[in-house]
């Protein structure tokens, strides 16, 4: 027998309230990871209190790092760091681990660290990165699965992506800022955790521009000092919020938000046939009536977020007429259909689409889930769903949504998490 954490939803009830946003988990990966560039300690704010930015306190502490936090404002002090190799067992919990490689380069000429781990959504090469590091000079060997990166001194470059990719934006920033001269990442992605990056990395005394634009150019070589920042509202909170107001029919306001960022899911909301206005930090989206059903690609940013794909996909389960969604940024990120298919959503894949026939009404049922963001897919479907869904697998979700079941149960939901011991 082992413990495994749950989340149990009864469906059918509206939400209804406001509710405030956390801080980015994808900002709050790369920021703290940064951190180590300082040569003093670093205030950072507005952190939101998820297991992945525990895991990334246990690994900065293993390094040798100072780290206290409380839950939303961290301290770190890099100057005690004193080793350039992670553990495995940590690293191989999230993605972001690999933003330790160029920030371990800078302090000791060389990092080992194990591959990047995560949620299983389809292949997630480190080609681009590697390709960015080589272009600054760095040699890169990946072997039994720890990627070494040496490089002493790093030296300013044109750096070409073959494509955005957020992970290599990110790791190319983060060796360019200390890299001798100057450096162009040309075809950059533009995500909002991006340019928070970069407004981290100038609040330090870095010279960065362009983030947010396709071009980032980076004037490498200037000692970094600790400052004190506060990272952005989550994305990828504030769509789920929406997508779950929407589809129970309720009436929420979203506070702590930044509109701007979530214009291609306002867009296809409204075109659903939803309220949706927004004003400075707020977003009020109400569910007004019969869904349309509508077709979605997701994009690199500024289009529709993959991350918020799954969660959309419930939302349209229940809309009128026929939706089809286009998944351009993962080819297995359909994993979780097969759960929503448990609650009587009518979704058939095709490849990279999923062709989404809406149906009067979702059935509660165990399911489970595969990730992150399948995790929150699934509680949209069962915010939907007559009776009471329970989610296995749960832990995913601590990955990326603070507190989310104090949110839900302030807007009205009835949800719980908590653990059992299943057979093994």
């Amino acid at each position: 027998m082992s413990k495994q954490e749950f989340f149990s939803i009864r469906g059918g009830i509206p939400l209804r309230g406001e509710v405030k946003v956390s801080g980015g988990k994808n900002a709050a990966v790369a920021v703290i990871p940064a951190a180590l560039l300082a040569n003093s300690p670093c205030t950072i704010e507005n952190l939101p209190d998820i297991s992945d930015v525990h895991v990334l306190i246990d690994m900065l502490e293993w390094l040798g790092a100072k780290v206290t936090f409380d839950g939303s404002t961290m301290t770190v002090d890099p100057t005690t760091v004193s080793r350039y190799n992670p553990p495995y067992e940590l690293a191989r919990k999230m993605r972001a681990s690999y933003y330790l490689a160029p920030v371990l380069t800078y302090r000791f000429g060389r990092a080992e660290v194990p591959m990047p781990g995560g949620c299983d959504i389809g292949a997630r090469p480190i080609d681009q990165t590697v390709k960015a590091w080589t272009a600054l000079g760095a040699d890169v060997n990946t072997q039994r699965g720890v990627l070494t990166v040496t490089g002493e001194p790093l030296h300013g470059a044109d750096i070409h992506l073959d494509m955005p990719s957020v992970g290599a934006t990110i790791n190319a920033m983060l060796a360019a800022v200390f890299a001798e001269g100057a450096t162009t990442i040309h075809n950059a992605a533009k995500e909002p955790h991006i340019v928070d990056l970069a407004n981290f990395l100038g609040s330090m005394g870095a010279w960065v521009k362009g983030a947010g634009t396709d071009i980032i150019r980076i004037r490498g070589g200037r000692p970094l000092h600790g400052s004190t920042y506060a990272i952005i509202p989550d994305q990828i909170e504030t769509g789920t919020l929406m997508i779950a107001a929407a589809a129970t029919g309720g009436d929420v306001v979203i506070t702590d938000a930044i509109p701007y960022h979530m214009e291609s899911l306002s867009a296809k909301l409204l075109e659903m046939g939803v309220y949706v206005h927004d004003e400075d930090d707020r977003i009020h989206v109400r569910g007004e009536g019969l869904l349309r059903g509508i077709n979605v690609k997701t994009q690199y940013y500024p289009g529709f977020p993959t991350d918020l794909q799954q969660p959309m996909v419930s939302l349209l389960s229940i809309a009128g007429g026929t939706s089809v969604v286009t998944e351009n940024i993962y080819e297995a990120r359909f994993r979780y259909v097969d759960e929503l298919r448990r609650m009587g959503a009518n979704i058939r894949i095709v490849d990279r689409v999923a062709i989404v026939d809406g149906t009067d009404r979702l059935m509660s049922a165990p399911v489970t889930a595969t990730d992150l963001r399948a995790g929150a897919a699934l509680i949209v479907a069962g915010l939907i769903a007559e009776g009471t869904t329970e989610i296995a697998n749960a832990h995913f979700i601590r990955r990326g949504y603070e507190k989310i079941d104090e949110k839900l149960r302030h807007l009205g939901a009835q949800v719980e998490w908590y653990t059992r011991e299943v057979p093994d």
